[in-house]
Formats: structure tokens, sequence, C-alpha cells
């Protein structure tokens, strides 16, 4: 017979189990779903184990918790749109965070000066890196929901600041750990975590939301992984050693993308030089504009097409409109195709998640890599609100901030439509050469209107 404290191991890597399977699964777009199902059932399975300890004393308390966290959790998630889920993904990353630090900060209160040294130290740096993930994560969502200004905030002496306040938890965190009767030294260390997150986001611009969101969620996997420690339960300590594996190495995938790093992304202020509405200094020439009548007849013309989805699509949520139009092209013969970039939008698997919410098959979803190749036999590439992702720029010009970031080769099709309401720049902050090219057309509209009087003019055709 088995006790409860084997049976509770025994489910506890059972979930183990399923998280790994989960995270496997969700590296592919078809099987995405499913990993995600079996990552939720690994939790459901710990959860229930976790409530069968011996030590658990308050079963109304953590009920009430339970259907808390449960009606917080998933009322956003339904009521959500899919052009918002970038806001959820940060501020769930954010409370996560925040939770691990209210264990690691509880788990203090109850012992106090008693903990033992490696108690200790993971409830300090639960503590600092959960609050780093929540105060860093809140303005994460604030700016992704234009609550505060989305381009990089960069004020005088901001990397010194930053480097300065890290220095002082750092060593506040030493003295504390030499001296845990110092409450008030504990106090001062939160405080500055906290402040310390704010001040590591604001100076991020939207192009490097998707990066900044994944490492957001590598530190709470890490908090969370701290706060196993904390309190001696191996299955947090696996879970969230293996979120924060996972956030970071989809983090330095991304960053591979933007051909940068991570202290590039997180000091270097990426589209700070331009205001929104600028072209870099540079006047654009011969752009040559078009109607949807004209474009339509382009496409119709067409063998073979691949989208380019950016941000645009995102904003005008415009996905289904695009997969109808899609529909109507692939009916006529047309081979319709998407092209995604890495760090198209503003959350890793973004343009993803879209276009699976407008029912677009996922065998007609190609990375960069896959597809590359692929725009030079191509008749019409059609770009939708994309613009750092696809300017030549970054190939060409060894002082441009995306200089040697790979880019999708939009430029070598046959023929180039381009769907973008100005002639506003990315959030670099430069001109995009492609939009002057002889091959390429501008089609000035909102997205969704845009792709609206397209399905329009295609099917009178």
């Amino acid at each position: 017979m088995f006790s409860i404290p084997s049976l509770i191991e025994v489910v506890y890597i059972a979930a183990v189990s399923l998280f790994i399977l989960g995270l496997k699964a969700m590296s592919v777009v078809r099987t995405a779903r499913r990993g995600n199902a079996l990552a939720a059932l690994g939790m459901f399975l710990a959860c229930l184990a976790t409530l069968a300890h011996a030590g658990i004393l308050n079963y109304r308390l953590i009920l009430i918790g339970v259907a808390a966290g449960s009606l917080a959790g998933a009322l956003p998630s339904y009521l959500v749109r899919m052009t918002a889920m970038p806001q959820l993904v940060a501020i769930f990353n954010g409370f996560g965070g925040l939770a691990s630090t209210l264990v690691a900060c509880s788990e203090f209160l109850r012992v106090g000066s008693g903990l033992r040294m490696l108690s200790l130290v993971t409830v300090i740096a639960g503590s600092i890196i959960g609050l780093i993930t929540f105060t860093g994560s809140v303005i994460a969502f604030m700016k992704l929901q234009r609550l505060v200004i989305e381009r990089p905030l960069v004020y005088p002496l901001q990397k010194t600041i930053n480097f300065t306040l890290f220095l002082i938890v750092l060593v506040s965190s030493i003295l504390f750990g030499r001296d845990p009767s110092a409450v008030n030294l504990f106090v001062v260390l939160i405080a500055l975590s906290a402040v310390l997150g704010v001040l590591l986001v604001l100076p991020i611009g939207g192009a490097d939301m998707p990066v900044i969101i994944s490492f957001l969620n590598s530190l709470s996997g890490v908090a969370a992984a701290m706060t196993g420690f904390v309190v001696m339960n191996s299955v947090l300590i696996v879970a969230g050693s293996l979120v924060g594996a996972a956030g970071l190495i989809l983090t330095n995938i991304m960053c591979r993308a933007m051909n940068r790093t991570l202290v590039q992304v997180v000091f270097g202020a990426f589209g700070a030089a331009e205001a929104p509405g600028k072209t870099g200094g540079e006047a654009y020439i011969g752009v040559k504009s078009t109607s949807a009548e004209e474009a339509a007849m382009i496409l119709d013309a067409a063998s073979s097409i691949l989208v380019v989805p950016g941000y645009g699509l995102a904003v005008a949520r415009a996905q289904h409109a695009l997969a109808e139009l899609a529909r109507l092209l692939e009916s006529r013969g047309v081979e319709v195709r998407y092209a995604i970039h890495p760090v198209a939008g503003r959350m890793p698997g973004h343009m993803n998640v879209l276009l699976a919410e407008a029912d677009v098959p996922y065998d007609k979803l190609y990375e960069m890599d896959q597809i590359n190749s692929d725009f030079a036999k191509t008749d019409v590439a059609l770009v939708i609100g994309a613009n750092d992702v696809c300017n030549p720029v970054a190939r060409t010009e060894r002082g441009s901030p995306i200089y040697g970031m790979p880019i999708l080769n939009v430029d070598e099709a046959r023929s180039v439509i381009v769907i973008k309401r100005t002639l506003s720049p990315g959030f670099a902050g430069i001109k995009n050469p492609l939009f002057e090219k002889e091959n390429t057309v501008m089609l000035f509209e909102d997205a969704k209107r845009a792709l609206e009087n397209l399905f329009r003019e295609v099917k009178s055709l």
C-alpha cells in the first residue's frame, strides 16, 4: 500500500511528465492546443496532490482563494479579444511574479529569522525576481494597452540610475542575509525591487515587446522555482525551472531573430531616435499609390501569394477579413501562404494566434527560415501592417538600428502590395526603401477596411 506522502510524489511525477509533454507539443503550431491542455491537466493534478498534504490547515480559505483565482483567470481569458492577447500574457506573467513574492514574504513572516540559509536565500531571490517581474509586467501591459507611451521612454542618466539601483538591491540583499532580523531592510529591498522593475521596462519600445514579454515569462518561472525551495515543494521547483528555461530559450530565439542581445533589448531603447509619424529624416521618392480595384486585379492574376502579417493587422482586427479574402482567392486557384517573422506583433507567436482565430490552416503558416527562399518565386507579396521585419535596410546600411536583423525577403517577390495607413515608420523609426521600389504599390487604408474592399473587388472580377 502506498502511503499518502508517497502517493503525492507519484502524482507530482505524473504532473511533471505532463508539463514536459505539454511544452514539447506547444513548440509546434498544429499541436499547441493539445500541449496547453496537457500542461493544464498536469497543473490540476499538482494542485490536487498539494491539497492532500497533511499540513494544510484551512481548506475553506484555500477554496475561497481557488474560486477567486479561477474567476480572475477565466473571465479575462474568455472576454479578451485575440488582438489584446499580448496584454493578457503580460499581466498574467506579472501575477505569477507577485504570487511568488507573496508566498516568499509570508514564509518569512511565519518563520522569521529562524529560516535556514537556503530558505533565506530563496526568500530574498524569489521576492526580488517576483517583484521585478510584477512591476515590469504591469508597465508592459500599460504600454501595450497604450495607457502610457508605447515608444521607449528615455531619460538622462537612465543606465546609471538603473545600475546604481541594482547595486543597492544587491548590497541590501547581502546585508539582510547576514541579519534576517532587520525587517525594515527587507521592506526597503522589496520596494526597490518594485521600482527597478518599472525602470527596466519603461525604456523598452513596442518593437522589443515580444522579447521582453518572453523574458518576463522566464523570470516568473525563476521566481516560482525559488518559491518552491522556500516551501520545499518539488513540483513547484520543477515547473518553475521548466518555465524559466523555456522562456529563456524563446527569448534567445527572438533576440537572434532581431540580431540583438538581451542586454541591447533591455538597455538599447530600440526606436527611441524618432518620434511617431517621422520617416527618419528622409523623404520618400517615387512611392506609387494604388486603389483597391487595381490591387484586386493584381491579386486575381497571381498564381501564388505570400501574405506578410504585422502589428497593423492586429490593431485593425483584420484577421477574419484576411482569411475571407484568402479563401476567395484559393477558390480561384491561387496559392495563398503566410510568412511569419518571429517578432511580428507584440508577443511570441502573436500572428499565429491571430490567424488561428480566423481558422487559417496551420499548414499554410511558415516561419521565416522556411519561406524566405520562396519570395523570389512568388507572384505577389501582400504586406499587411508590417514594416521593420521587411525593411531591406537591415541588409545594407551598417549604421541602421536594424542592420543585421534577419528580415523577410519581401522585396524579391515579382510584385509587392503594402497595406498601410501612412508612410510612418515602424518602431525602429527609420525609412523603408521597400515602399519606393519599382515592383511595390501602396494601398493606404486601415487594414480591415482595405481587405474588405479587396474582397468585394476580387469577387466582382
